[in-house]
């Protein structure tokens, strides 16, 4: 267990020099001791304006080639891994597990706070990718009139199933009665074909810790995942989030097990259709982008669509992040 002078200071991160982390203590759950993780990469001299990237399911923060495009646009750099992922996951805890995603507000609350407040920055922009575009999303909506969050980066966001119509329906019936009554009983799992395209050991381009992301993902529960499909109602009945807010996503999706030539090119993770059609629902301000030949998680997609996506949310920062102090 971390003390609370190790919870408050920063010590170096597993990423390596120019990275540091510090823990985020949280309520305890009926697991136990419960934290978040804040990581950190500033800029020499540092900056007033900071970017918070908040990562997706069976996932954590290690893409440095992302912290490297907010520094050049001149952020500093935060990333949280969300209680019980990545750096926050405790050998007690089921990895992932939570029964309703307004619990990730605590960590959302506190980074933005140290971010704003402990750490002087003026603008924030919170960027989310899959299940944290979702989470994000939410949690803007939330938080809209307060001032807190400048600009909404999605990178991907999970707004619906890629399943069945009948999945999408009926299951999700039958999952809210299920996560009620039996939450940890095991109701899917992940394929193991995106994870084993990303990483180096099977022929990929990225390194990261097994441990924390590992190709098959972790047993997707009845109550976490009711909790996902609740969030998925909710934007679907239309949020009001109260900056601007820039969607992108593949410009196509493939199913990995009957085209596997496509994984290199396309979203086998989620439908697109799903993100480009539930966007404008975000709020009076969205700008969406469809990247050809995009992956799921666009910063990692192969040359060039990696650097297009690059080029279009360096565009549209131009456009709609403001300066520091524009509007005191």
């Amino acid at each position: 267990m971390t003390t609370n002078a190790e919870q408050q200071a920063y010590r170096q991160d597993v990423l390596g020099p120019g990275y540091e982390v510090r823990t985020l203590p949280l309520r305890p759950d009926e697991e136990g001791e419960v934290v978040a993780t804040l990581v950190r990469r500033a800029l020499p001299g540092g900056s007033r304006r900071a970017v918070l990237y908040v990562h997706g399911f069976v996932d954590y923060f290690f893409q440095t080639n992302l912290a490297d495009a907010w520094h050049e646009a001149g952020f500093d750099f935060y990333a949280l891994d969300l209680r019980k992922y990545g750096r926050s996951l405790g050998a007690h805890q089921t990895p992932n597990y939570i029964t309703a995603l307004e619990e990730y507000d605590e960590e959302l609350d506190e980074a933005a706070r140290i971010i704003r407040e402990d750490e002087g920055h003026d603008v924030l922009v919170v960027m989310g990718h899959s299940t944290g575009g979702l989470i994000t999303s939410l949690w803007a909506h939330r938080r809209r009139g307060r001032g807190i969050i400048d600009a909404l980066v999605l990178n991907s966001p999970w707004f619906d199933l890629n399943a069945s119509l009948f999945q999408r329906t009926l299951g999700t019936a039958a999952v809210h009665r299920l996560g009620t009554l039996r939450p940890r009983v095991v109701v899917g799992k992940l394929g193991s074909s995106y994870g084993r395209y990303l990483h180096r050991d099977t022929g990929g381009t990225w390194e990261y810790d097994l441990t924390w992301k590992p190709h098959g993902g972790f047993p997707v529960v009845a109550g976490w995942l009711r909790a996902i499909r609740r969030g998925h109602a909710e934007l679907n009945r239309g949020l009001a989030i109260d900056c601007p807010v820039f969607v992108a996503c593949s410009d196509a999706t493939s199913d990995p097990a009957r085209e596997p030539g496509r994984i290199s090119s396309t979203d086998v993770v989620l439908d697109v259709a799903h993100i480009a059609g539930r966007a404008p629902r975000l709020g009076r301000l969205v700008t969406l982008v469809r990247i050809a030949g995009g992956i799921h998680d666009l910063a990692l997609s192969p040359e060039p669509a990696r650097s297009a996506f690059f080029a279009e949310l360096a565009r549209w920062q131009d456009a709609y992040v403001p300066e520091p102090g524009a509007g005191a």
